[in-house]
C-alpha cells in the first residue's frame, strides 16, 4: 500500500492549518501503539472555523462537509504534534459531534463526511474502525467536532 501521505496528495486534499489546543490538553497522545487525537473542529484554509447548527443554520450536507473538513484538521493536527502521518496503520475509534438542533436525526450521516475521507485515505479495511454519532452543543458554535484513535505501525 501507498504511503498515507502520498494517498492524500494523490487525492488533492488540502491540509489547513493546525488549530492551538482550546484549554488544557494534548493535541495528540501516544499510548503504546495507539494515538490518541483530542476533538478536532473544522478548521478552513484560512484559519478560520466552520459554524452553525444543523438543522438551523446548516443543511444536511453542510454538516457532513464540515465533519470532511475535520478529517483534514485532524491530520494536519497529527503531522503538527506527532509527525509522519505515514506511520499510522489504521483508524481505530470515532467520536462524532453534530452540533444541531434537537430534533436533528441524522448524526452518523453527517459523521460520513469524516469517515469517507479516512476509508479514502487509508483504504476500506484499514480506514473504517468503530464510531459514535451524536448531537449536542459545541464550543464556539463549531458545527462538528471528531475525536479519534488510530493504530501505528509497530
Amino acid at each position: 500500500m501507498k504511503p498515507i501521505s502520498q494517498r492524500i496528495e494523490e487525492l488533492g486534499l488540502i491540509l489547513p492549518p493546525a488549530p492551538p489546543p482550546a484549554g488544557l490538553y494534548k493535541p495528540v497522545l501516544v499510548v503504546d501503539h495507539f494515538l490518541y487525537v483530542s476533538g478536532q473542529g473544522p478548521m478552513l484554509p484560512d484559519g478560520t472555523l466552520m459554524k452553525g447548527r444543523v438543522g438551523d443554520s446548516l443543511t444536511l450536507e453542510e454538516g457532513k462537509a464540515g465533519a470532511r473538513q475535520v478529517a483534514l484538521t485532524m491530520l494536519s493536527t497529527i503531522q503538527t504534534h506527532f509527525g509522519s502521518i505515514d506511520q499510522i496503520k489504521r483508524l481505530v475509534k470515532t467520536l462524532g459531534m453534530v452540533n444541531c438542533t434537537p430534533d436533528f436525526p441524522d448524526h452518523p450521516l453527517v459523521i460520513n463526511g469524516f469517515s469517507e475521507v479516512m476509508a479514502e485515505i487509508f483504504g476500506s479495511e484499514n480506514g473504517v474502525g468503530v464510531r459514535s454519532a451524536v448531537g449536542m452543543m459545541l464550543p464556539g458554535g463549531i458545527s462538528v467536532e471528531i475525536e479519534a484513535m488510530f493504530e501505528l505501525h509497530r
